[in-house]
């Protein structure tokens, strides 16, 4: 399911997104603009990942103690 929405942004980079899909690297504004909050989110869980892995005291080569601490973290804001 989508929604539609409004978003109002700078003119440089309406004019890149029209460049994507004018190259054909887009389907259209909104294809783009999801694909970067896509690419956005991925990097905030991996950012929260690796800051997980900085806090763990053990072996950097065992992950089974991040593995146990990632299962008990509550991820409600993950979909």
């Amino acid at each position: 399911m989508s929604k539609q929405i409004a978003v109002r942004l700078p003119e440089d980079l309406v004019t890149f997104l029209d460049g994507l899909v004018a190259d054909g690297r887009a389907t259209s504004r909104a294809a783009a603009v999801a694909h970067a909050l896509e690419r956005e989110r991925r990097n905030e869980i991996a950012a929260r990942d690796a800051a997980i892995l900085a806090r763990t005291k053990s072996d950097p080569d065992d992950l089974d103690a991040l593995a146990h601490f990632a299962a008990a973290t509550p991820m409600d804001d993950v979909d």
